[in-house]
């Protein structure tokens, strides 16, 4: 049949003539069904339908008309226009040829399937849409639950107009098409009954940083519209792709609000709504670990499907649903991604920076769209009817956008939103015109008001922010040619899981140094004999704060240790597979006390930065069980998570024995060096650990200098007091003296030889020095990892 085309006669290569929607489902459907990936039936209208529909009904005349009195930057001649256009197109009959050729395959789905009048899902699919270089993304109307033939055929004719909404027809004209030579088809397929279950979206690249090792899966309970129109913020998970095939690394699982569910009308089962997700369901993830790799597996396949015909990589957006009636996980979209893979790869690298340290009175968090910096004027707009208040270079601020929105968004310096995820269509068009945008803040309307300058900031990790005022920043763009190849290993010093990916980009040999207690300050919180206390049943103070942190968690250890996975794990993948030095956690006992419960566990002490901390912490009665915790979860990281690029460093070990007793715990807990490749260094920051180098260096596999504390303890000098800060110089004799007997110590024995404090990044004379004297790694701040390579390339081809 001319206008009627089922999926298993569809392949990619049909886009003209069922559109990109319906060509993706058609080949999906024959090629992948085999491999697991399961994609409910269906059929599709054809563009021929659709342009007998026009001809038929004489609307093509009509509808060009219209189309040349259209000023697309001037809002109210849009808005005019596309309803004069819709009103047209919805008045006008479908012809009979094309009601009995949709009736009929509707009928033959319903057979398929055993069922009468069975439900299904409408969606429009363009013949200009999920192409390569524009996404179209919820540019046409979708229906979900549509039952009986009457209300199918009604629901054809209301997508051929959507062809023609405010946001379809702007979005057309900013990416060059041409309004009548795109066909509107429409695919019916079964749908899938997810109100009951739980459904979402899957990227095979991280649409933010662009890094291509990741999926990030959105999900939410019911059906899937509320994370595609930004109503709620969903569930996230990010799964590493690289040792997919092996292990189940997910490398984060973030609990979303999900305060709304879409779900069937129990009133009208042929219709949807929107009701208040119970709590129970708010504060638990809608996917477990086994979906999440099940999906995230399918992903990668579809991804690899699609790269093969593409000839290159072709990163997918992805549409899922869980069925509630068979349990099963269900495609039902597939599209190419259109922001970060069509970025050309070039040789600098932007990044957004404040100027100097501005005072920032944080006004509103939410979920950071993009990587940059953007400040204006407060604009709030409620709905579509106050978009003529909008002008220029203001901050949008409304409660959710949907794809009608898309006029007005390409006018704003920023967006921010009380709803939404990073998947959500708000989200995917702002990345495409380069709006920076905040998602899912929650109150922004309420908190924000017309006039008030602000400045949004999504250049500091996954976490966007917006502060009170105009703030000065810069940008700054790292030339990253001709770098050229040092032969000294040049590391990075990592603590933000949330920026890894980011800084993954920059020229580097690995991470030097990959700090846990910014995992645990930041992500855990609490204090980890808290988290002890609450497993044994005892009742901790601040009991119910920490068993908010825990929502989404089976209890206090999986939250702990899932935790550090995650953080750990992120920056371990990021740098996969180059070695990546973990310091297992070095707070002091006064940094301990500022975490929640935190004062019932330390004590005062009058100087804590030789006091309790590092192996003596580890080693004590009282704190044992928290550092075996910790080791626990680095054993996972590297045999349970496939990232066994993570090597481990102890901190501050004042004594031979001090290192044995540590390792020991280590080993009880599966950290065995040698095993897997794994290495346990010491940090070289205390005097005992250079003079007693020949003792440490047969416990240890090697040293990572602490250049910080080694000058303070070299010196006698408290790094912290500003009375005698003016003393404290790595550059002195005496400090460079411990620093050459540390290199030779460790060349001696053949052991591994670094360095991760400050002193390289702040004085390239000790980074000379260190080169000079046969140092094999220095590891560096972010900012100054490209300046310093290029200085290290220098020196080494210098000649003596």
């Amino acid at each position: 049949m001319p206008f009627i085309r089922f999926f298993d006669e569809i392949s990619n290569k049909d886009v003209s003539i069922v559109g990109g929607k319906n060509a993706s489902l058609g080949e999906m459907y024959c090629n992948l069904s085999s491999k697991g990936i399961r994609v409910p039936f269906g059929f599709a209208t054809t563009a021929q339908a659709y342009r007998t529909f026009l001809t038929e009904s004489g609307l093509i005349e009509p509808l060009t008309h219209l189309l040349s009195t259209l000023n697309p930057d001037d809002m109210d001649s849009l808005s005019q226009v596309a309803a004069k256009i819709r009103a047209l197109i919805l008045d006008a009959p479908l012809p009979k040829s094309l009601t009995e050729a949709i009736i009929s395959a509707y009928r033959t789905l319903s057979t398929h399937y055993n069922l009468q009048d069975i439900s299904v899902a409408v969606r429009s699919s363009a013949t200009a849409e999920d192409l390569p270089n524009a996404s179209f993304a919820g540019q046409q109307e979708s229906f979900l639950n549509i039952s009986g033939e009457d209300r199918l055929l009604e629901h054809v004719l209301r997508c051929y107009a959507s062809l023609f909404t405010d946001r379809a027809i702007s979005y057309r004209h900013r990416n060059g098409f041409d309004h009548m030579h795109v066909s509107l088809c429409v695919g019916v397929q079964k749908m899938v009954r997810s109100d009951q279950a739980s459904s979402g979206i899957m990227f095979t690249i991280d649409p933010d940083s662009g890094s291509n090792t990741l999926i990030i899966i959105n999900s939410t309970w019911g059906l899937g519209e509320n994370i595609v129109g930004g109503k709620i913020n969903p569930d996230e998970f990010t799964v590493f792709k690289p040792t997919l095939n092996s292990y189940k690394t997910i490398l984060k699982r973030t609990l979303g609000s999900k305060r709304l569910q879409m779900i069937y009308d129990p009133n009208n089962l042929t219709r949807t709504l929107n009701i208040d997700t119970p709590l129970p369901l708010q504060y638990q993830f809608s996917l477990n670990d086994e979906e999440i790799i099940s999906l995230a597996q399918n992903a990668l396949s579809i991804e690899q499907h699609y790269s093969t015909l593409a000839g290159c990589q072709t990163p997918m957006d992805i549409e899922w649903a869980k069925d509630a009636l068979d349990g099963q996980l269900y495609i039902v979209q597939a599209r190419p991604e259109t922001v970060q893979s069509l970025k050309r790869k070039n040789f600098s690298l932007l990044t957004y920076q404040f100027d100097g340290e501005p005072i920032k009175n944080k006004l509103l968090t939410g979920t950071a769209v993009g990587e940059k910096i953007a400040n204006g004027r407060v604009r709030v707009i409620h709905d579509s009817s106050e978009f003529h208040l909008f002008q220029e270079g203001e901050v949008l601020v409304t409660d959710n956008t949907d794809p009608d929105w898309e006029p007005v968004m390409k006018k704003a310096s920023a967006l921010i939103t009380n709803r939404g995820g990073r998947t959500c269509h708000a989200a995917i068009i702002a990345r495409e015109i380069g709006v920076s945008a905040i998602v899912g803040t929650t109150d922004a309307t309420t908190q924000l008001v017309d006039g008030q300058e602000v400045t949004i900031s999504c250049a500091e990790g996954e976490v966007g922010y917006v502060y009170e005022g105009i703030l000065p920043f810069h940008v700054n763009s790292l030339d990253l040619s001709d770098c050229g190849e040092p032969r000294t290993h040049l590391y990075l010093n990592i603590g933000d899981p949330q920026s890894a990916f980011h800084y993954a980009q920059l020229p580097n040999h690995g991470v030097g140094l990959a700090r846990m207690e910014f995992v645990i300050n930041n992500t855990i919180k609490a204090h980890p004999l808290a988290l002890i206390d609450m497993m044994e049943g005892k009742t901790p103070p601040n009991e119910d704060d920490i068993r908010i942190l825990m929502r989404g968690y089976q209890d206090a250890k999986h939250f702990f240790q899932e935790k550090i996975m995650e953080g750990i794990g992120t920056i371990c993948a990021a740098f996969y597979p180059k070695p990546v030095i973990v310091r297992t956690s070095d707070f002091k006992s006064n940094e301990y006390r500022h975490m929640i419960g935190g004062e019932a566990y330390e004590k005062n002490e009058e100087n804590p930065m030789i006091g309790f901390r590092g192996a003596s912490r580890y080693n004590s009665q009282v704190y044992r069980k928290a550092f075996e915790w910790e080791c626990e979860a680095l054993q996972k990281v590297r045999d349970e998570m496939g990232l066994s690029n993570m090597q481990l460093m102890l901190p501050f070990v004042r004594t031979p024995q001090e290192g044995k007793n540590a390792i020991a715990i280590m080993n009880t807990q599966g950290l065995v060096q040698g095993v897997n490749g794994l290495k346990i260094y010491a940090m070289c920051e205390i005097p005992s650990n250079v003079i007693l180098a020949d003792e440490f260096l047969k416990i240890f596999d090697g040293y990572s200098i602490g250049s910080n504390d080694l000058t303070q303890l070299t010196l006698g000098v408290d790094r912290d007091s500003t009375l005698v800060s003016s003393i404290f110089d790595e550059r002195n004799e005496a400090v460079k003296r411990m620093l050459k007997m540390a290199i030779d110590a460790c060349k001696k024995e053949g052991k591994y030889i670094g360095i991760c404090g400050q002193a390289p990044s702040d004085y390239p004379e000790i980074t000379q020095f260190l080169v000079n004297e046969g140092i094999e790694s220095i590891s560096l701040n972010p900012d100054s990892i490209v300046k310093t390579w290029k200085l290290v390339v220098e020196l080494e081809n210098t000649p003596s």
